[in-house]
């Protein structure tokens, strides 16, 4: 009868000194890393929101379990221990082609049209639409755009800015369809867009001669055959 007694008595000893150390990985601390589009408090708030008993141990298997999401502009995030008490945590983040504005609000798409998020910020680094209207949206799929084949040639652009690392803060389009790009105070006209791998290809070399500028590049006639293009200064009123 006493061996009967005292297992149970081990066992639950045993179980109290357990749950007393698991207690111990109580999360204090989060390091996060790799944000860039997304907010790093945001991305800490919600591992603290997400830790059982704001502990460590347990929020590392919920998180294997199902992974947190739901943040603005981060495709997946990787969760390390430092060590009991702290948590490392590495953001990657969805890739962003560009934004439209809508209503007070800009949405943000990747290279392949699929609305990623919306924000009340406009992100630096990614280029905004002009001359694109939108009535909805949702989530995870395609802008339902009725141009298509004007959004076919700004997911080109915005897949060769990407390709050829250009620093570009608006698309344009004008009346006649043709394309304008903004880079600082530097307009660049492409024309109708036949010619913009070329154009592309080549545009990084030409504006970094012309750093600090103000006016207008014409590249409407750029081509693989006929490298033309000229720049006309903006006259500041005296």
């Amino acid at each position: 009868m006493r061996k009967r007694v005292v297992i149970p008595l081990i066992i639950l000893a045993l179980l109290l000194a357990g749950g007393l150390y698991i207690s111990t990985f109580h999360l204090e601390d989060v390091r996060v890393v790799g944000c860039v589009m997304s907010s790093e408090e945001r991305v800490r708030s919600a591992v603290i929101e997400e830790a059982p008993m704001g502990n460590i141990l347990l929020l590392y298997l919920k998180n294997k379990l199902k992974p947190i999401g739901d943040i603005p502009f981060v495709a997946k995030m990787d969760i390390d221990f430092v060590d009991k008490n702290t948590l490392s945590v590495t953001v990657y983040e969805k890739q962003v082609a560009g934004c439209i504005e809508y209503m007070d609000s800009y949405v943000y798409f990747d290279r392949d049209g699929i609305v990623l998020e919306s924000s009340s910020d406009l992100k630096e680094g990614v280029p905004c639409i002009d001359g694109l209207e939108l009535s909805n949206w949702a989530l995870n799929e395609s802008l339902p755009l009725p141009e298509k084949d004007r959004f076919n040639k700004i997911l080109n652009i915005t897949q060769l800015i990407e390709k050829y690392e250009l620093e570009i803060d608006r698309i344009m389009f004008t009346k006649e369809n043709e394309i304008i790009l903004r880079h600082k105070q530097i307009n660049v006209e492409l024309g109708d867009g036949s010619n913009l791998n070329a154009q592309m290809m080549n545009l990084k070399s030409i504006l970094k001669g012309l750093e600090g500028k103000n006016g207008t590049l014409y590249m409407k006639d750029f081509n693989s055959d006929t490298s033309t293009a000229s720049f006309k200064e903006k006259q500041t009123k005296k």
